[in-house]
């Protein structure tokens, strides 16, 4: 499991990040299709760490709404 953040970027396209893995981000044309991207590029970035025998960062992530 891992926290991810979705907003909507440029040209109407959906970002997703994870940022507990550092460059861990996707993108597509809904915010559906941007969840299935950074589920693939999550799995994708862990296997790459574990092909190099390098840890797994920690998902230590919080997320909080301001008010200002």
């Amino acid at each position: 499991m891992r926290q991810v953040i979705v907003y909507p970027g440029e040209d109407k396209y959906w970002v997703a990040e994870c940022p507990s893995l550092p460059g861990c981000l996707s993108q597509g044309t809904t915010k559906e299709e941007a969840i299935a991207n950074i589920r693939e590029a999550i799995q994708a970035y862990i296997s790459a760490l574990e092909e190099d025998k390098l840890p797994i960062p920690p998902d230590r992530f919080e997320a909080l709404l301001v008010a200002v």
